[in-house]
């Protein structure tokens, strides 16, 4: 499809700086710079508008593709506006990309490419290509459409039109989910987010492709050997994710769709995960790790994703707070303790409260005593200070430690207990 269609009532190009479209073609003319296009979300939001009447949600981050070298039209760009206007300028070598910003407005410029994939799952191999090449290459087709500049024509190679306003979303090619299973989780984003669903032939291409596991590496295989769509670039968009869309709908989603299973079999059966992460978003705890920790294996699974060590942390101190209060002693008489036991015993170890949290989030038996020892027992002081103690004889060392502990613990039970 190819049209002379304007965003006359969606994404309107005049929102842009002035002069920025007659600059633009003016330094990509002396670089030798033939075609630019506006691409990605603009164009599918701008159209999406003028489908459905979806809000208009202002001026967003801007991509645009050329066929050329777009580190040249950037570096170009700078010298011809100033760092005044265009003080932002990233490169990224390795994908011919570019992140600036013009008088505010944030851009990625990137170089028209086109990809191929060695094996199932493996990072794609790149090089410089024509701006269909570039469109063949995304992920669904309601992205696959570009704003050829500076007339605007609509370029719809996929049919990105059609399903746009069908609310689909449509693989570009039948292989898409076994060359990058991260295009699935991108999905269920665009579905929660806009209000799609995936069409019927890329419902079973996911279920099929799920069900056939077509990469070397399977679940169970050491973590380290995983693909980088099976471990970091997973991680990335799970991140996206919950730091973007409305994630309760996103991650049902995931679980509707089979595909818990690309972190875990037990995740895709899990029926408690709603109520688990809702207890770790109102207790701040990272939600990716609250996920991940009702696995049949969480450490394993945060390995594979390479999670910030600080969340692996907090997997393990959970998983060794769970594995004491399954203990046969705990079971047997935890529902006798005071609060000074549950102090004693969670703080001997040294875990860190975000794991009691944690803890708390995953239903345990006794999550009543830890969500209190959580909230409020911790925060008790002892009723003297050491500077006090010391005053009245008692030397810095374990002892004075010690007995300050005591006096802490026995105004705790006071408090709660009365005694």
């Amino acid at each position: 499809m190819e049209s002379s269609l304007k965003l006359e009532s969606g994404f309107d190009l005049s929102d842009l700086p002035k002069d920025l479209l007659v600059v633009l073609q003016q330094v990509a003319s002396e670089v030798g710079i033939t075609r630019i296009a506006l691409v990605g979300g603009a164009v599918r939001d701008g159209l999406l508008h003028r489908a459905h009447l979806d809000p208009v949600r202002g001026l967003p981050d801007l991509d645009l593709v050329v066929e050329g070298s777009a580190v040249a039209l950037a570096e170009a760009l700078r010298e011809h506006l100033g760092s005044d206007r265009l003080p932002h300028l990233l490169v990224h070598g390795a994908y011919g990309t570019v992140e600036m910003a013009v008088d505010g407005v944030l851009f990625d410029l990137a170089t028209a490419r086109q990809e191929t994939y060695a094996a199932p799952g493996q990072n794609p191999h790149v090089i410089a290509g024509h701006l269909e090449e570039d469109l063949a290459r995304r992920d669904f087709t309601v992205n696959a459409m570009a704003l050829e500049l500076p007339e605007a024509t609509l370029l719809d190679p996929h049919g990105g039109w059609e399903a746009l306003a069908l609310r689909q979303l449509a693989f570009l090619h039948p292989g898409s989910v076994a060359d990058d299973p991260t295009r699935v989780v991108r999905g269920a984003r665009y579905a929660a987010r806009l209000g799609f669903v995936l069409a019927p032939e890329a419902l079973a291409q996911v279920r099929t492709t799920l069900a056939a596991w077509p990469w070397v590496w399977r679940l169970g295989d050491a973590p380290e050997l995983a693909p980088p769509s099976l471990a970091t670039r997973l991680r990335m968009e799970l991140e996206l994710l919950f730091e973007r869309e409305p994630w309760e709908m996103a991650l049902a989603h995931l679980h509707d769709w089979g595909a818990m299973v690309l972190l875990d079999e037990h995740l895709q059966a899990d029926q408690h995960w709603r109520r688990r992460l809702r207890w770790a978003w109102r207790l701040g705890l990272p939600l990716l790790s609250a996920l991940i920790a009702g696995a049949a294996d969480p450490l394993a699974i945060a390995a594979r994703l390479q999670l910030p060590q600080q969340q692996q942390r907090l997997l393990a101190e959970s998983a060794e707070l769970q594995i004491l209060l399954a203990s046969q002693e705990v079971a047997e008489s935890w529902s006798t303790w005071s609060p000074a036991q549950w102090c004693k015993a969670l703080e001997a170890h040294g875990w860190r409260p975000d794991a009691v949290a944690l803890s708390v989030c995953l239903g345990v038996p006794m999550w009543q005593p830890l969500l209190r020892w959580w909230g409020r027992w911790r925060q008790v002081k002892s009723p003297v200070s050491a500077k006090t103690l010391i005053a009245q004889g008692w030397r810095p060392g374990p002892a004075l430690g010690a007995e300050l502990q005591r006096l802490r613990l026995e105004q705790l039970n006071k408090q709660v207990l009365g005694r």
